[in-house]
């Protein structure tokens, strides 16, 4: 390999290490704030994240793990608390048997609405400090690094 085809190399390592390290720090930022943010509800950030995956559409906790990114077994520890505070409750699925959805009950989704307020005024002050071209430049930009992600993490053989 030439000298230049190895720094490339060692650039890119480099890039992933530096983009791997950013998105953990982040990953760290957005629970304490979330976590801050959902504490006048009763909530954490895990069970505020799980409420918000089904507040439009009930799903299977399979279904919400793979939309959050995380564990099924995570999610179903957090979604049997949600229910055992009548947060959340576990309803038939028509396209599965066994695997049951999860809908925020009324209670659930006023705790939800608790946070409506901070989170408006987070939104704000990030759209402040960054401007709105960036704000949504950022969130596309984190959707290609995860869609990428995703698509490499499905091939045969990530490490060489």
């Amino acid at each position: 390999m030439s000298d230049a085809g190895a720094g490339s190399e060692r650039v890119r390592r480099d890039l992933l290490s530096a983009t791997a390290l950013g998105v953990f720090r982040l990953n760290g930022q957005f629970l304490a704030v979330s976590d801050e943010l959902a504490a006048p509800a009763g909530l954490s950030a895990a069970r505020w994240q799980v409420l918000g995956a089904v507040l439009r559409e009930p799903l299977p906790v399979a279904g919400i793990a793979r939309v959050m990114g995380i564990t099924r077994q995570s999610v179903q520890r957090v979604a049997d608390v949600l229910a055992g505070q009548g947060l959340a409750e576990y309803v038939p699925n028509p396209a599965h048997r066994r695997a049951k959805l999860l809908r925020p009950t009324d209670a659930g989704r006023a705790a939800v609405a608790l946070i409506g307020p901070g989170h408006a005024r987070l939104a704000d002050r990030l759209a402040a400090e960054l401007g709105d071209e960036e704000f949504a430049a950022t969130v596309l930009r984190l959707e290609r690094l995860s869609q990428a992600l995703g698509r490499i993490s499905g091939e045969d053989q990530v490490l060489p």
